[in-house]
């Protein structure tokens, strides 16, 4: 259910999973429940990888958007919150 309210937010519709909007903002719901999953459990190291993936896949997401269309990045990265 939360991943259809995020992309009907950020997408063009609830269907629209393939848009790098949609994906960012998945993506940065899924690291915000992890980064909190490793603060308590340290020594789980293969969610601590995966989180590390999930950063990463983000970054080139945003890198493409940013070289496609600056506007859009720029409006994502402000409603995100995020700090780059």
């Amino acid at each position: 259910m939360k991943k259809q309210e995020i992309f009907a937010k950020y997408g063009k519709s609830n269907k629209d999973t393939g848009s790098p909007e949609s994906q960012v903002a998945l993506f940065s719901y899924r690291i915000a429940h992890l980064t909190e999953h490793v603060k308590k459990n340290k020594k789980d190291v293969a969610t601590r990888r995966s989180l590390l993936r999930l950063v990463s896949k983000r970054r080139q997401l945003l890198n493409y958007l940013q070289k496609v269309d600056i506007e859009r990045y720029r409006a994502l990265i402000k409603e995100l919150g995020l700090r780059r």
